[in-house]
């Protein structure tokens, strides 16, 4: 299957799909596709793009937080990464982030106006169920963001700031008209949707699958929504059990059913995670050849007998090595060369023809897991069972075997970071073994979990000078950040909205869900 490479021009830059993420080109999320795409682009030309672009971002973008979230860090050989170690942060710390979901999000908006405008229901529903993944994503990394008013170009150039809680509500309404879509016969129909088996990268237009995507995503926003260890407690006035009534009878993503792709990867075109961490197209080191083991997460997973270190890292020698996040740089930090790397066969087992993914059936059977748990689910099968599935499918998922995992589970029995019914266990166990499960997968979700939750594991807090500590070198932070800043080309191009955020403060600003 050929990649169909999309260039597009936006308002204030040029941006191609899937270019070099370390780019920290402005972007303008008041972009307006229509005025500035020749008209005939139709949803089946810029999907395949689209999902690329998502699957990039997903694997390329996030280090930073398995960083704080105690699994990678940085060599000792390497010169130190002042913002993210001391937390002295800029208005465009990691603006790829917001840059890349919004203009991702604004292809899959096109999308949805283009195959409304066709009666193309299958490319409308996944249009509207990944735009609602990405700005998800967006309201759980910045809280309050542009929302209703995004897209309009000069119809609307200074977008108001929605409120989070109400983008989960238009993300959770798009899911009802996805599903409505999905399950309407005409829409669906090939006629209307022409190649879409090659145009969907992801699941070649088989609805039941992209109705299990839809489940999972508005699982997430649910278990998300509940707080701490209570299984009564929600930080919103969302109607849960309404929003339980949605779920499809097809259920969720299960075992083998990950949304990955793979457009054609090779040495030439690779893996978004392998050319980022391993070796790029042209065959030299990656452009984060400095990315290592964090100490915290390798001691863990050796002191629980636990393979899969192997697979999420790359020893050295005889043994995993990790080193202290934050550890300067200089003559007396240990050599870069004998640390782990994050390059485990596990994450690219074809190596740069790897498939990539954007949601997988690990962390949805983790999150059913936490949903059974808290009383959201309250049939099918139990906590227990989930989460003893969902420890099996992250060994499967990373190249290891259901026997391995059997006896995983069986050695830690009665410790509380595996063993559900063990003293302590429950919730601690899933959020634990879900820490384990999707090192470098979802590290964004690993961080949710820290923030909405009162279990800390792995909590990487390093040093901290200068603003906006305003602390002396040396001192620890009080704790690692809660959110990120606006990028500044908001506060250049859309001043008054963005302002009236407030001060915003990335330790004590909380998301909406976190009431801890």
């Amino acid at each position: 299957m050929k990649y169909k490479k999309i260039i597009y021009s936006l308002l204030l830059t040029a941006f191609m799909i899937g270019a070099d993420s370390c780019s920290k080109k402005k972007f303008d999320i008041n972009s307006n596709p229509d005025d500035v795409t020749d008209n005939s682009v139709t949803a089946s030309v810029l999907l395949p793009g689209a999902q690329q672009a998502t699957s990039t971002t997903i694997a390329s973008e996030f280090w930073f937080l398995s960083w704080w979230m105690g699994q990678g860090a940085r060599s000792g050989s390497y010169q130190s990464f002042t913002e993210e170690e001391t937390y002295a942060f800029t208005n465009d710390f990691h603006v790829a982030v917001w840059n890349q979901l919004y203009s991702n999000a604004t292809n899959y908006n096109l999308i949805i106006n283009k195959a409304a405008e066709a009666g193309s229901g299958i490319y409308e529903a996944i249009g509207r169920i990944m735009k609602s993944h990405n700005f998800v994503l967006l309201a759980d990394i910045y809280g309050n963001v542009p929302y209703s008013e995004a897209f309009q170009g000069t119809v609307v150039a200074t977008p108001k700031y929605d409120n989070a809680v109400d983008v989960y509500k238009g993300c959770l309404a798009d899911l009802d008209l996805a599903i409505e879509r999905l399950h309407d016969d005409d829409a669906t129909a090939g006629a209307v949707n022409p190649d879409i088996e090659s145009a969907d990268l992801i699941y070649g237009g088989d609805i039941e699958s992209w109705l299990k995507f839809a489940n999972t995503l508005r699982l997430r926003m649910l278990v998300h929504l509940a707080n701490g260890i209570s299984s009564t407690t929600f930080a919103s006035d969302i109607n849960i059990g309404a929003e339980v009534a949605k779920f499809t009878a097809e259920g969720f993503i299960g075992e083998g059913e990950s949304a990955m792709l793979n457009p054609g990867f090779s040495g030439s075109k690779p893996n978004p995670y392998y050319r980022a961490f391993n070796t790029n197209e042209s065959g030299s080191a990656s452009q984060r050849d400095w990315a290592r083991a964090n100490e915290y997460a390798i001691e863990y997973y050796k002191y629980n007998g636990d393979p899969r270190i192997n697979r999420f890292y790359v020893a050295p020698g005889a043994t995993q090595v990790g080193i202290e996040y934050g550890t300067p740089s200089g003559p007396a930090a240990p050599i870069g060369s004998a640390l782990s790397t994050v390059r485990g066969p596990g994450l690219t087992p074809d190596g740069a023809a790897s498939d990539a993914w954007i949601f997988t059936s690990v962390e949805s059977l983790f999150l059913q897991a936490e949903a059974r748990q808290r009383g959201i689910l309250t049939t099918g099968p139990t906590a227990e069972e989930l989460t003893n599935a969902a420890i099996t499918e992250s060994f499967v998922w990373l190249g290891l075997t259901e026997a391995q995992a059997t006896t995983f589970i069986s050695n830690n029995a009665t410790y509380p970071d595996v063993d559900i019914n063990a003293p302590g266990g429950g919730l601690f166990t899933i959020i634990s073994q879900k820490w384990f499960a999707l090192n470098s997968i979802a590290p964004y979700e690993l961080w949710t979990d820290y923030r909405r939750t009162d279990i800390v594991l792995g909590e990487a807090v390093g040093f901290a000078a200068g603003p906006p500590l305003s602390v002396d070198p040396g001192n620890k932070a009080p704790n690692i950040p809660v959110r990120l800043f606006y990028p500044q080309n908001e506060f250049n191009y859309n001043a008054a909205n963005v302002a009236a955020q407030g001060n915003i403060n990335v330790f004590t600003t909380k998301i909406f869900w976190d009431l801890n």
